[in-house]
């Protein structure tokens, strides 16, 4: 089996990337170790930065996203019982963002890759990246019962922290940058409409709380809570309870409760490899970079991974030069630690680290209160969270 660009993953990285390789009439094979469904179906980020919308739209894949998503133009801060909004288009030129989850994303450039695009192999597990140094590299890959080989010219790993690109990177060429936090996100999604039109992140002495949504009619809410936390060991009652606890404002403002469907605790970390590239393996998303979700960049990070490769081989073929190529793993860390120190700043700002001192504690109201009375400090906020440039 051969193939221009194979692409381990069918993630909305690797999915998007099949689909921008398409458009330019590249061609393109996606190998997916789970099946449609799983895909389909599993719970990530639900945020869409603003080149992240404008992508998807150029790439013919943001009708429904633009029929069912809801575009939001800023986001709430909650601290001391006080709240002051952010007004994203007022602050960075009219940028916005969408809530969109990334289940949905995933269901249409499957859909369209389905009908339109090269070949997407569900349970068809990669085993190992071959001569990745090599001109012709391959996959090793597993599929209905049997191995094959596929042979590409480039290889896109986009299968995740625990996939097998990153392992075809040789160990002394690599340089690894991570922290561990030590707290996680209790994440609940609720049968109920969401208690407030737009984000609210919430600084409390008992930590953050966070107000999201999937839907006009599903709320998904957040609670910080320590270090390998069971969500079992938390009552739908007490959740709800420590969320109006911590949510709770000067004006009255009420939470609206309803069933809890599913609860689930997501760690926190920062993660980033270097090189993003070697030889003529790629490597994007989580594969090569982790934040915390705080700031609702990592799908938004993957997005620009995969928009930089495909505008670099497109810039090769069209006019036989590598430059961009060469470039990709130094374009796309640009662009990544500055999400890492967004991402950074912003579980800094609304965190509460165990056994924090009062003098952090008064730092970060200090921090609140100068993004609430500095257009300055407001409007990086704004950028950052809207997204930085892609490339």
């Amino acid at each position: 089996m051969r193939t221009t660009v194979g692409i381990i993953g069918a993630g909305p990285a690797g999915l998007l990337l099949a689909r921008l390789l398409h458009n330019a009439g590249i061609d393109a094979v996606v190998l997916e170790s789970r099946d449609r469904a799983y895909v389909e179906h599993r719970q990530r980020a639900g945020i869409l930065e603003q080149g992240t919308v404008d992508v998807l739209r150029a790439a013919g894949a943001g009708e429904r996203m633009d029929r069912e998503g809801l575009r939001h133009d800023g986001i709430e801060l909650r601290y001391e019982r006080k709240r002051h909004r952010v007004d994203f288009p007022a602050l960075t030129g009219g940028r916005s963002v969408m809530v969109y989850a990334q289940t949905e994303v995933c269901k249409d450039l499957i859909a369209l890759q389905l009908k339109e695009g090269g070949p997407l192999l569900f349970e068809a597990e990669a085993l190992a990246v071959e001569g990745a140094d090599s001109d012709r590299p391959v996959v090793r890959f597993r599929h209905e019962g049997r191995e094959d080989v596929l042979e590409c010219e480039y290889v896109v790993g986009c299968d995740g922290f625990w996939g097998v690109a990153r392992k075809a990177v040789p160990e002394e060429l690599v340089r690894v940058f991570e922290r561990t936090y030590p707290f996680g996100w209790l994440g609940i999604l609720a049968d109920v409409p969401p208690s407030h039109d737009e984000l609210v992140y919430a600084r409390h002495d008992r930590g953050l709380a966070l107000l999201s949504m999937r839907s006009p009619s599903v709320s998904r809410l957040y609670l910080q809570v320590p270090e390998g936390t069971d969500a079992e060991s938390w009552s739908d009652e007490e959740i709800w309870d420590e969320l109006e606890r911590r949510f709770e404002t000067e004006d009255g403002w009420a939470l609206e409760r309803g069933p809890i469907t599913q609860k689930s605790v997501t760690p926190m970390r920062s993660y980033v490899h270097e090189p993003m590239r070697h030889g003529r393996l790629f490597l994007a998303g989580d594969a090569a970079h982790i934040v915390p979700p705080t700031g609702a960049k990592g799908l938004n990070l993957a997005v620009g991974d995969v928009v930089t490769f495909a505008r670099a081989l497109t810039h090769q073929r069209d006019t036989g030069s590598a430059e961009l190529l060469d470039a990709y793993s130094e374009t796309c860390l640009r662009r990544v630690w500055q999400a890492e120190r967004f991402s950074y700043d912003m579980t800094t700002l609304l965190h509460r680290a165990p056994d924090a001192p009062p003098f952090e504690d008064r730092l970060q109201i200090a921090r609140l209160e100068r993004i609430a009375t500095s257009t300055a400090a407001e409007t990086d906020l704004a950028e950052g969270y809207t997204g930085f440039p892609f490339g």
